[in-house]
């Protein structure tokens, strides 16, 4: 493939890992929101407000971490930087374990990403 087409196939991934890392981000505060509303509702029952209170911070900051680092990475992509490269490529691997848009957008980044030409593309920077 020339250049040309795997700047497009670069971009494309930059926008898609941009775009979904705000919608984590978003996804991250309404999880935080809804599992302290629901651990508010449990009443007394000890063991449920402690599951619920490990699960309203872990999962959260788990959404909310992997989600940042798609977006730094997608802004890093449209500048060609080499460590945005690397960047994407574990975060779209990790992805790739939520089925089905995960693996959908996971393949297709990894796809672009470990392809020769993109390779130079980002060498040549």
């Amino acid at each position: 493939m020339e250049d040309s087409k795997m700047k497009k196939h670069v971009t494309v991934v930059g926008a898609i890992q941009i775009g979904f890392g705000v919608l984590g981000l978003i996804a991250a505060i309404a999880a935080f929101f809804a599992l302290n509303f629901a651990r508010t509702q449990v009443g007394n029952d000890e063991v449920a407000g402690g599951v619920l209170r490990l699960l309203s911070i872990s999962v959260p900051l788990l959404i909310g971490f992997l989600s940042t680092l798609g977006l730094v990475g997608g802004i890093g992509l449209f500048t060609y930087q080499p460590w945005a490269r690397y960047l994407v490529i574990v975060v779209s691997a990790l992805g790739c374990l939520n089925i089905p848009i995960g693996t959908l957008k996971g393949v297709y980044a990894l796809w672009v990403l470990l392809q020769d030409d993109t390779i130079k593309l980002f060498e040549k920077r």
